[in-house]
């Protein structure tokens, strides 16, 4: 790491020279450039900026467009592809009756010096919504050739959402400026990849260097992606806040006069969390979550390559900022009050951190393939909480009620485990319930099975081998299970054919048991010798019985059933009187399994899956059966659900946790 002295006079003569800066050997292709300088209007929420986009053709093809991502008029009007698609509420914040976003390009020069500007033209890769204005195109008079560079000037203005609806926006004096700039689309097989803004769809762009320098009022503080540079007083009441980042594909940045300053480090990386002045008592709660976060992932997928992270509490009122992440900046978010045995602060951090893996060095098409960062975000989020708070109440551990994280998940998944395959464009799954379900719960938990097949040493060199060749790429699925397959000797197609391209459901269940005491032998071949000799004279039908002192056995038998069409290897046990536990192993490929045990013990019960090592199957509670009826464990389950509600509604803060929750997820 440069000190900050070098670094500010190295990106000071960048600057009056008008080149771009690089001060390291580069990690990443470094496609997509951009210096910017923004001046925030607080009384107006306005941005007013000019941008240099620097843009490399790494391609072999000539390129006669570019595509530009304007994602802020997602929020300009109610007739917009995600106005339209999200209903106008998304996270639990609707947009104030004023409080329209837009971005606006007010000039766009070729490097000739000619203006393009009138050139400029929006277009609907993904419908044929003629109102939608999230994506633009400029027309190339000089075509660019193979290894051709362009630089473009670009003044934009910005009237960020109110509240902060989708991400980004204002709310009174605090701002989040997330997906703010003219953003240039990933050219990518063969043609432009940069589709409309969506209700459920997130982000994809390609890696570069950035410089940027924000002028917000004096008494403002802010948190950025990538590293201070310097921060200037203007003398009008305002100072410039100069950031850098290097090989990155975003840049967010926050200001706020109400931010309270927390740090700490890990794995030598510098913590900054930007709290707010109600949740102040939380600060050192949010530090010591992000420790764990960068620890774990540090140690299990390799290495953090950047020096700090900063987190963002979102100020009360400002939800739909919560819970997102960006290149070294994520916000999470928490309420006054907030149980530290409630642990979604920890979770929310955890998942958001590890997005700066999946999403951001291994930059994945989230329109296109979003379980390749939701999911495999949401797998290990799962890992690291329950090896870090586990295993019963890893996420809730209030009251005597324990919840865990995967458990609730699971419930999540149920409600549309059917409704479509993993893999679809993001905007064209059947609802917004079916995209969370296939785009984070399923993924998370067909990786879980998949983890306690192979086992945790396995699927950590699987995982950390994924991180290693796929960093600073655009990795697709097939690449995941190319990976898997490789590093685990193991052909997994039939796991993953099932589990991205179908909507097949795992459900292995326990049909029938019984037990009954097997007959003593009886019959003519069962005589001893001595009464056939006595008895062959007086009738060849006569039949004892064999000998009283032979002990009593009981055959007993298993019936298991396939009833979804989802196949996997299955475990299945046996509970016998006497103690006696027989483990069997089934591929699981027939409909149907019979087990049959001759033994001197009465069969007592039998469980498919008896550790709850597939967590994608659908119906626990078909997975065992007793012989006799059993009451006490339905008892026990009414008896404690009941104290669970009752506690819940003893507690009066609880009463916003429902709605605390949407807004962050």
């Amino acid at each position: 790491m440069i000190p900050k002295i070098l670094l500010s006079i190295i990106t000071c003569l960048s600057f009056c020279s008008g080149q771009q800066t690089i001060f390291t050997t580069p990690l990443s292709p470094r496609i997509a450039n951009y210096d910017i300088d923004v001046r925030l209007d607080a009384k107006t929420r306005t941005l007013f900026a000019h941008e240099i986009l620097h843009w490399r053709n790494t391609s072999s093809d000539t390129i006669r467009e570019l595509q530009f991502h304007l994602y802020l008029n997602a929020f300009r009007n109610n007739r917009s592809t995600f106005m339209k698609e999200s209903g106008g509420s998304l996270r639990s914040s609707k947009i104030e009756q004023d409080g329209w976003g837009f971005i606006e390009v007010k000039k766009l020069v070729l490097p000739s010096g000619e203006d393009v500007t009138s050139a400029l033209q929006f277009i609907q890769p993904d419908d044929a919504d003629t109102d939608d204005k999230t994506v633009a195109l400029l027309p190339l008079v000089h075509p660019l050739s193979p290894g051709d560079s362009i630089k473009l000037s670009i003044d934009f203005t910005d009237r960020l959402p109110q509240p902060p609806f989708a991400r980004t926006g204002a709310k009174s004096e605090y701002f989040f400026a997330g997906q703010w700039f003219p953003k240039i689309g990933v050219y990518i097989d063969g043609k432009w990849n940069c589709h409309q803004f969506h209700a459920t769809t997130e982000f994809f762009a390609d890696f570069g260097v950035y410089n940027v320098r924000m002028t917000v009022p004096e008494q403002n503080i802010v948190g950025a992606t990538g590293l201070q540079v310097e921060v200037k007083k203007n003398g009008d009441g305002t100072a410039t806040h100069f950031y850098h980042a290097e090989d990155v594909h975003d840049f967010a940045w926050t200001t706020s006069p109400e931010f309270v300053e927390f740090k700490g480090k890990a794995e030598n990386v510098d913590i900054r969390v930007l709290m707010q002045p109600d949740h102040a008592d939380q600060g050192v709660r949010h530090v010591e979550a992000a420790k764990v976060a960068i620890e774990y992932f540090h140690k299990w997928y390799g290495d953090y390559p950047f020096p700090n992270l900063t987190v963002v509490d979102p100020r009360r009122g400002a939800g739909g900022s919560g819970g997102m992440e960006y290149p070294t900046l994520i916000t999470a978010g928490t309420i006054y009050g907030l149980p530290d045995g409630l642990r979604t602060v920890e979770d929310v951090i955890i998942h958001e951190f590890g997005h700066n893996y999946w999403y951001h060095l291994l930059a994945s098409n989230e329109f296109e393939e979003s379980w390749m960062d939701e999911g495999i975000n949401s797998y290990t989020e799962y890992q690291i909480m329950n090896d870090r708070y586990g295993p019963e109440g890893d996420a809730l551990d209030v009251l005597g009620i324990k919840g865990n994280i995967l458990q609730l998940q699971r419930a999540t998944y149920l409600n549309a485990a059917t409704i479509d395959p993993t893999i679809r464009n993001a905007w064209q799954y059947y609802s917004g319930n079916s995209y969370g379900v296939n785009s984070y719960t399923k993924p998370g938990l067909l990786l879980t099975t998949l983890h306690n097949y192979l086992g945790k040493e396995m699927m950590l060199k699987i995982m950390r081998a994924y991180v290693a060749r796929w960093r600073f790429k655009h990795p697709h699925s097939k690449d995941f299970v190319a990976v898997a397959n490789n590093v685990s000797g193991q052909d997994l197609d039939w796991f993953f054919n099932q589990a991205l391209y179908t909507n097949a459901v795992l459900d292995y269940s326990v049909d029938q048991v019984s037990t009954r005491e097997v007959q003593k032998q009886r019959g003519y071949d069962y005589t001893s010798s001595t009464e056939k000799a006595d008895s062959i004279t007086e009738s060849s039908e006569k039949i004892t019985e064999a000998s009283a002192g032979d002990s009593t056995m009981y055959l007993s038998e298993v019936k298991v059933r396939r009833l979804g069409t989802f196949t996997f290897p299955v475990e299945i046990e046996a509970v016998f009187q006497n103690g006696e536990k027989l483990r069997e192993h089934w591929d699981g490929n027939d409909l149907w399994k019979i087990y049959r045990y001759t033994k001197p013990s009465k069969l007592v019960s039998a469980t498919v899956d008896p550790d709850r090592r597939i967590p994608l199957d659908i119906n626990f509670t078909n997975n065992s059966k007793t012989v006799e009826v059993q009451s006490l464990g339905i008892n026990k389950t009414a008896i404690r659900f009941m104290f669970w509600i009752q506690s819940l509604l003893d507690q009066p803060e609880w009463l916003n946790l429902g709605t605390f929750l949407q807004q962050l997820f």
